[in-house]
């Protein structure tokens, strides 16, 4: 029996061993950051030399970077009562705190009217689109692309981003909002002072040090021109699913998106159909964002590109990675092609 195939990177990535070793020897310390004594101070020094790391790691010099439970609790320290606006193709952690105003136009692009008071993701999590960020930004979900792309915070002209561990092979849990220097926001968590008193509660220590070693990790994979080659076998799927079934549409082919994602929209076959198939043929993979999978309704995302109801419910996404081969996506299509002969001669 062969083994089992992942490729649903874009819902959380396998831990590097680089983290695991980071984790694994910050458990031996035992004092609080907070502490004064030299057992505080040991776990303090660690977690301020992890700040360090992640900040480098987003070219976020100079910024802030506030340790939270992950990108949600990010986004709500971000968004909060601040009136901003922002558009369905957002992660639903940014829209549950935004008003849906901002239009979206076919290619997937967020029309954005005033910077100040909105946020947009710099890539989509379902369809891999980029978006381009106006100057003066006030959040981006910099999630899906902190680690798969160059960036830089600094360079990107917004006052505050939001990152997770667990997108770019770190532990699950941990994460944090970048903030522009001389910026701040009101703490949702109240009862201590810790994180420069933006957000309380003794912070995770293990989780941290793991983000810091996948981050560092990470910076090395884009250096050595990993995604690139991950963009090259993700092509190579899209390419033998488009010769096999001519209807499925590729959402955002030939557009700027991330090397890893492929979107497909085969209208009439329905995404939460093909997830099981999939699944039980040994592949795992998703019909959008795994925050909102499992619920039977379509893409928000795909509808407010344009697609109608039955096409946005018709929707899979494959996510790949760096340990992703070439024979494991032509497996996975050679499994996916007798599934939509077999979903044909029953339409």
């Amino acid at each position: 029996m062969k083994p089992r195939v992942y490729l649903d990177w874009n819902a959380t990535t396998p831990l590097r061993p680089e983290a695991r070793a980071a984790m694994v020897a910050a458990m031996d310390l035992v004092g609080n950051p907070s502490s004064v004594h030299a057992e505080g101070r040991a776990a303090k020094s660690l977690m301020e030399k992890a700040r360090g790391q992640i900040a480098a790691a987003l070219g976020a010099d100079g910024a802030d970077i506030v340790f939270t439970s992950g990108a949600t609790e990010a986004a709500a320290l971000a968004c909060a009562g601040r009136g901003l606006a922002c558009s369905d193709v957002e992660h639903e952690a940014v829209s549950a705190w935004c008003a849906p105003d901002l239009a979206v136009d076919a290619a997937g692009q967020v029309q954005v009217p005033d910077p100040s008071r909105a946020a947009v993701q710099i890539a989509n999590s379902e369809t891999g689109l980029l978006q381009t960020l106006p100057p003066g930004l006030a959040v981006s979900d910099l999630t899906q692309g902190f680690g798969k792309l160059p960036l830089a915070f600094n360079w990107l002209g917004c006052d505050m981003g939001l990152v997770s561990a667990h997108k770019l092979g770190g532990p699950k849990g941990i994460g944090a909002l970048v903030i522009r220097r001389g910026l701040d926001v009101a703490a949702q968590l109240r009862g201590g002072g810790q994180e420069m008193g933006r957000r309380a509660g003794t912070e995770n220590l293990i989780g941290i040090a793991g983000f810091a070693a996948a981050a560092e990790a990470a910076m090395r994979d884009l250096a050595d021109g990993v995604w690139e080659r991950v963009s090259g076998i993700r092509n190579i799927l899209e390419s033998a699913l488009s010769a096999a079934a001519n209807e499925t549409i590729s959402v955002g082919k030939g557009a700027l998106r991330l090397p890893n994602t492929l979107c497909l929209v085969t209208p009439g076959w329905k995404g939460e159909t093909q997830v099981m198939q999939m699944d039980l043929a040994g592949f795992a993979v998703s019909a959008g964002s795994a925050c909102s999978s499992g619920k039977v309704r379509a893409s928000r995302v795909l509808r407010a590109m344009g697609f109608d109801e039955t096409a946005a419910g018709s929707a899979l996404r494959v996510s790949i990675g760096p340990d992703t081969t070439e024979d494991e996506v032509l497996r996975f299509a050679d499994a996916w092609v007798a599934q939509y002969r077999k979903a044909r001669l029953r339409a």
